[in-house]
């Protein structure tokens, strides 16, 4: 009987969720301290006010991308057989917009005033839209991730009636599709306005900026989601892929880095043209300085161009293996990019005496208190996302799909040639 008590002890899923818990303590520990003692136990300083918590809220969103990408390909181009993979975006793109909630309310010093940017409307500021739609979005996020709670085992035996009634939530998908859709496409291109409208940091103040924040998260968006899929299915029989639906997926991310390869061209010529005058400094620290092996070897070769070459080949594209490998890279790719892209701007800060503008360098490492912090998010992110395949049935393309609520194409009568 004690034997049979203690074979829970051999189950890996117990170890993995107490590994997970564990990293949440931590996290909340941590966390504490800052809400108690302030930011000035971090290592953030006025030349770097944005650090590892900014760079995993930017990541997350951007991976949570694959929520209004995939659905838009299901409920707006009737793509109907992507249903399924549309409910794991879905549930993902939850996960990442409440990381995102989470490191913001480390981030901003006074979480108690979250509430401000809702009473108090700074319509001139793009951090405003942007913290405007991330809130509308989550709730949107929230009900499209209802029917799937609702529909689970755990809830449907004990709550049937409750579950019955989330269910039904499941007939506005197409409308929170849209929703979501205009949403997310807002606040994911402000974030760069958010950086391109600076002009005292020139590596930020640039147009292309916005244009590479909305391509990099349409591409990654749906990597993760493939990502996660491919993984989980090897690690437990809870998930269950279909790979040619995966496979459709995995063609569109390859043509995407196509087009962001373009413009992280175009975004690395525009810096060139400044080489010898103000700004060139910037060029050379991200190109030859100490980002340099993240962006030609991180962003560039491992993030956009292996990958890319991986997933529009055909007999590459459908061996599991290498999906998951090459979708691995445009995670890790996207999550190098924004890192880069946050700290340049903050790394090269430049001082416009009269007719003598000088560059400034600057340095950041992460305290051991954000660093905790910041693992007790990823392993919130880690938990949720394992109970929502091990209860909830979020990888399961096997599942009857809703189909008769899929938006229908409008007819257009026929004219007549009187």
């Amino acid at each position: 009987m004690f034997r049979k008590r203690l074979s829970f002890l051999r189950d890996p899923f117990t170890w993995w969720i107490g590994f997970l818990i564990l990293l949440l303590v931590i996290g909340l520990a941590c966390a504490a301290v800052v809400f108690v003692q302030g930011l000035h136990v971090t290592n953030l300083t006025d030349l770097v006010p944005w650090g590892m918590w900014i760079g995993i809220d930017l990541s997350s969103i951007a991976l949570a991308a694959g929520a209004f990408t995939i659905s838009a390909l299901v409920y707006l181009l009737r793509i109907k057989k992507l249903m399924p993979v549309a409910k794991t975006a879905v549930y993902l793109g939850l996960l990442g917009y409440t990381m995102a909630v989470l490191t913001l309310l480390l981030d901003i010093g006074r979480p108690d005033r979250f509430w401000h940017s809702m009473a108090y409307w700074n319509i001139h500021s793009p951090l405003w839209e942007v913290t405007m739609c991330v809130t509308l979005y989550l709730s949107v996020l929230a009900l499209e991730v209802t029917p799937i709670v609702g529909g689970s085992d755990v809830v449907q035996s004990r709550w049937p009636r409750l579950g019955g009634h989330m269910v039904s939530v499941h007939k506005l998908a197409p409308i929170l599709a849209v929703v979501g859709l205009c949403l997310s496409m807002l606040h994911q291109t402000s974030l760069g306005v958010t950086y391109g409208v600076l002009r005292g940091r020139y590596a930020w103040h640039r147009p292309t900026v916005a244009v590479l924040f909305i391509v990099s998260a349409v591409a990654a968006g749906p990597a993760m989601v493939v990502f996660a899929s491919q993984v989980a299915s090897r690690i437990t029989s809870k998930a269950k892929i279909k790979p040619e639906l995966l496979n459709i997926v995995a063609k569109y991310i390859g043509w995407v880095l196509v087009g962001y390869f373009f413009l992280r061209v175009w975004d690395l010529l525009y810096l060139s043209y400044s080489v010898g005058e103000v700004g060139g400094e910037t060029w050379q620290y991200l190109t030859q300085g100490p980002l340099a092996i993240n962006f030609w070897v991180g962003e560039m070769l491992i993030g956009i161009i292996i990958p890319m070459i991986i997933l529009l080949i055909p007999k590459w594209r459908t061996n599991p293996r290498l999906q998951i490998l090459a979708t691995a890279m445009v995670v890790a790719g996207l999550i190098l990019y924004r890192w880069d892209t946050n700290m340049l701007g903050q790394m090269v800060v430049y001082s416009y005496l009269p007719y003598d503008p000088a560059a400034l360098f600057t340095s950041y490492l992460p305290s051991l208190i954000e660093i905790g912090a910041g693992l007790g998010v990823v392993a919130y992110g880690l938990l949720a996302f394992t109970i929502g395949v091990r209860y909830f049935r979020i990888i399961d393309h096997y599942e009857e799909a809703h189909e008769e609520h899929v938006l229908k194409p409008v007819s257009i009568p026929a004219m007549s040639g009187d």
